[in-house]
């Protein structure tokens, strides 16, 4: 299908879902349990686009490792493939190729990696031609661009001679799914020493110990159903498989959404969402969860919540360059998303002089991005609404169409 059209119900929303599981911890335990020589067991692996290409990468003897435009694939497969001595060529789809890598590679040479650019510096496609320890294990990366590679290193430090010290210059994005890795590192035996006010994470030389490994629901994918809740007329939603004190930074949706209408109540078997009232504005810092922004900014623009955000900056690297996207669809659907402080600072608000429902139906591009399709789908709970590419959805909740269709019509 070239489009879906997400049509408001016609009836209170009484139901319960049962997520995909989760991309982020999926695609760790996948690296952590292949350098256990695949001894571990895993269990509720998610079926997302980037989750099974990491699989099969991991599987595969072919000296060319395409990622498509799964990123975290991307920069997790670096690390493992050069750590192992494996001889590869890394590549992707062409947005893939234009996001940067260069901070990963600076470091993994440095430990001892032979790694070239097969075209632009800093980029994919790389080629992985051996590694050599080089007997340094003390490095200095930047803590704002992208925790995956910090992850990255984290995973394979154990393997190293002297194991490795990471010391953190800058803010710390994403800090939560760093302090994920570790722990699912610790799930498989390896111990670690971070000393956060310090900036700096050592993880000395050791194995890890194969052991089964159970996969939590996706916080992210829940996003989308806080803001089914938040913009539905009347709604009451359990999401399944969620823990209250989850490993995932995105589990952050459930404060952010107090502000915006939606109580959360953890149950034996997840999460009941309700409606409450919402404020009529707050702010949030998205530094450590920045995946989130997209489907706040959407929810807000209808709901008539002004929003204040901060550390988005990263999202300008992502699929797509999620700022520009943001500021390209949200007027379609009455909204705005504007810069106040340079790269910093932005507010998402309702124009003043937009009708509370479009005269015509609006079409929502998706950039090939998965999050753009599902941070839209919510506003059909106020009024029909059009998104372009839904299949992009693949790359994180392959059932994201199936599951929306047990509460409203989608044509």
């Amino acid at each position: 299908m070239n489009s879906v059209i997400v049509n408001p119900p016609t009836q209170p929303i009484r139901t319960e879902i049962r997520l995909a599981s989760s991309k982020s911890e999926s695609n760790r335990a996948l690296i952590i349990n292949a350098l256990t020589q695949f001894k571990g067991q895993l269990e509720n692996i998610s079926s997302a686009r980037d989750t099974q290409t990491m699989m099969r990468l991991l599987q595969s003897s072919d000296v060319v490792a395409d990622v498509l435009d799964a990123g975290t694939t991307m920069r997790f497969l670096t690390a493992y493939f050069a750590v192992t001595n494996q001889h590869k060529t890394m590549t992707g789809t062409p947005r893939m190729c234009e996001r940067p890598i260069g901070i990963l590679v600076d470091a993994l040479r440095i430990l001892g990696a032979n790694i070239t650019y097969k075209q632009n510096e800093g980029y994919p496609p790389t080629e992985l031609n051996g590694f050599q320890y080089s007997g340094q294990n003390h490095l200095t990366i930047r803590g704002d661009v992208s925790s995956q590679y910090i992850s990255a290193l984290l995973m394979i430090g154990p393997m190293l001679p002297d194991g490795i010290t990471l010391e953190l210059t800058g803010e710390i994005g994403s800090r939560p799914y760093i302090e994920m890795t570790l722990q699912q590192m610790r799930a498989f035996g390896v111990t670690h020493e971070a000393n956060w006010a310090a900036k700096t994470i050592r993880v000395p030389a050791q194995h890890y110990t194969p052991t089964h490994y159970a996969i939590e629901s996706d916080w992210s994918g829940a996003s989308y159903w806080y803001s089914l809740v938040a913009l539905a007329k009347d709604a009451e939603i359990e999401l399944l498989g969620l823990k209250e004190n989850s490993l995932q930074g995105d589990s952050a949706i459930v404060k952010i959404m107090e502000h915006m209408g939606v109580k959360s109540v953890f149950t034996k078997h997840g999460v009941l969402l309700t409606k409450i009232p919402a404020e009529k504005a707050f702010a949030w810092d998205f530094t450590d969860c920045p995946d989130l922004a997209q489907t706040v900014a959407a929810c807000a623009a209808v709901a008539g919540i002004e929003v204040t955000m901060t550390g988005i900056e990263s999202l300008k690297i992502k699929e797509t360059d999620r700022v520009g996207a943001l500021q390209a669809e949200l007027p379609k659907i009455g909204g705005e998303l504007v810069e106040l402080e340079q790269n910093t600072k932005y507010i998402v608000r309702r124009k003043a002089e937009m009708p509370d429902t479009p005269s015509s139906t609006p079409i929502i591009e998706t950039y090939d991005d998965h999050r753009m399709a599902m941070a839209f789908a919510p506003v059909g709970m106020v009024f029909p609404i059009e998104i372009s590419e839904p299949h992009v959805v693949a790359k994180s909740y392959p059932s994201f169409w199936d599951d929306l269709k047990k509460v409203t019509t989608i044509a």
